[in-house]
């Protein structure tokens, strides 16, 4: 298992809460800092290192990214 900090377990959870479990449902950075309730330069350090965990992936957009919640193996 991976080891999270606090924030990356907010941001996490809020990913799951809402409902970007599936690359086909993924939810932009700002989503998830208006869920978390983090400032947005912490969401979006804690999504880069999510990514770089492989817990979350990140799927490039014309405007925006998506990040989703990577299923488990």
């Amino acid at each position: 298992m991976v080891e999270l900090n606090p924030i990356e377990q907010a941001v996490l959870r809020a990913l799951g809460d809402l409902g970007a479990t599936a690359e086909d449902k993924p939810k932009t950075a700002d989503d998830v800092t208006r869920k978390a309730n983090r400032p947005k330069g912490q969401v979006n350090n804690a999504l880069v290192g999510l990514v770089q965990k492989g817990v979350v992936g990140r799927r490039v957009r014309e405007k925006a990214s998506g990040y989703y919640v990577k299923a488990r193996q």
